[in-house]
Parts: C-alpha cells; structure tokens; sequence
C-alpha cells in the first residue's frame, strides 16, 4: 500500500473517529442536561448534534487525528514485529490515543473541554471512539498486511 492510500486511511478513520465521538458527546451532554429536568425537543437534540460537529471539528478534530497519527504508526510497527492481532493492536491504539490526548488537556488547559468526556462513562466512550477509528484504519489498510 502507498503513502497516499495510508493517509487517505488515516484521515478516514480520523474523520469517523471524530465523528463517533462528538456524537457521543454531544449525547452524554444532552443526557445530563435532561437529568436535571430541562425539556429538550428532538429537533433541538439534533440541533445539538449538528453544532457540536461543526463547532468541534477544528479543535477536537485536529486532536483526534494528530492523537492517532503516532498510535497508528507504533501499532502498525508493533504489526509487523508481532505478526499477528492487527485489529486488535489498531484498536488499542486508538483507544490509548484518545484516552492520552483527553487526559493531557486537562493538565495543560486546567479544563476537560469535552464536556462528554467529563466522567467516567463519558471518558470510556470517547475512548471507545478511538478504538472505532483503529478498527476503521485496520480495516482500510489491511491489503498492505498481505503484500
């Protein structure tokens, strides 16, 4: 597989990846909004959604796929020194590069910016995001593997 078609790769799974995870953001805010008794029509829910998609996308966005840039490659050489559990290595990384990059702005930035990242749960999820976009990259570069 060429240079071009792995960062075509990267960039599709970054994409999805970012995708899911403002998604499950945005849900687990309007989720905790709703616990405490604010009435929120569907129409406003996908609002919301739309919103935080477009708001988050030059920020998180660019965290999301410089976060599994480097996740990518070390998995991808961990791929071929092991030679075996290809998905399961990307998953993990995107996964370990979500988790890295959240916990890291809180330090730097005294503030967890993604509200939907703020508990546990919420954490996980965005974590489980990653996990997708490693699934997503493994499955779009596993011709390079049988080369």
């Amino acid at each position: 597989m060429n240079r071009s078609a792995i960062v075509f790769s990267w960039l599709i799974a970054s994409t999805l990846g970012f995708v899911a995870a403002s998604i499950s953001h945005s849900i687990s805010v309007l989720n905790r909004l709703q616990a405490v008794g604010v009435e929120i029509t569907l129409n406003d829910q996908w609002r919301m959604i739309a919103s935080d998609l477009l708001g988050l996308l030059p920020s998180y966005g660019t965290v999301i796929a410089l976060a599994l840039a480097p996740a990518f490659w070390v998995a991808g050489w961990l791929v071929r020194k092991l030679r075996t559990g290809r998905t399961g290595l990307y998953m993990l990384a995107g996964f370990t590069a979500l988790l890295t990059a959240l916990l890291a702005m809180q330090p730097i930035l005294d503030i967890t910016l993604i509200a939907g990242a703020r508990g546990l749960a919420g954490l996980l999820m965005q974590c489980l995001c990653g996990a997708l976009a490693g699934a997503v990259y493994a499955a779009l570069t596993a011709r390079r593997s049988l080369s």
